[in-house]
């Protein structure tokens, strides 16, 4: 159950997105055949299934791969990836500091990934608690591509601009992509 203080923090959050998936703006690439735009996202996001192979992998080490990840779909970014815990090696994650708040989600807490070879520090999260709405999110775990190697069906993501931002650019998404110079405004 959500209070009044969460509401209208999603409320007050919502009113300061311009575009929320209804229209394509104008500066908005026109997707082709097989190509989706990010600006024809929602927002609030939304969960969608994805059965392509993910895997994720730091240096030599595989971290996580499955063909059950979720995708949450939010205008103007690319798609954060959520994989199920089942699927990660949760033994190379350890708490990281810091955590995040999101108001469609809830509280974020942050992991590290650290094998025998390499770290990379905060380059992933979960929500222990993720709010109404997103349970779907409860038991996965997101990874940063600017800190890991992260494939879709083989291929290497490319990571989204911006540096708090941790969507993951395909080859079918066009933008542009919120995180890119001059973006601040969206």
């Amino acid at each position: 159950m959500t209070s009044a203080s969460d509401d209208d923090r999603r409320a007050f959050a919502r009113s300061l997105w311009r575009y929320v998936g209804d229209v394509r703006p104008p500066f908005a690439v026109t997707p082709e055949a097989g190509q989706e735009s990010v600006w024809d996202y929602p927002r609030p996001p939304r969960i969608a299934p994805d059965a392509r192979e993910v895997t994720v992998r730091l240096g030599d080490i595989e971290i996580a791969h499955t063909r059950r990840a979720l995708r949450v779909l939010e205008t103007a970014s690319p798609p954060t990836w959520y994989l199920p815990r089942s699927y990660v090696q949760v033994a190379l994650l350890q708490p990281a500091a810091g955590q995040s708040h999101c108001e469609w989600k809830g509280e974020a807490r942050y992991l590290s990934v650290v094998t025998s070879q390499r770290r990379a520090d905060a380059a992933a999260w979960w929500y222990p608690a993720p709010l109404p709405g997103f349970e779907g999110l409860e038991d996965h775990i997101a990874f940063y591509p600017q800190h890991l190697e992260c494939r879709v069906d083989g291929l290497r993501v490319l990571p989204q601009p911006g540096r708090f931002y941790a969507g993951w650019i395909t080859p079918e998404l066009v933008g542009p992509f919120k995180g890119e110079p001059g973006s601040e405004g969206w």
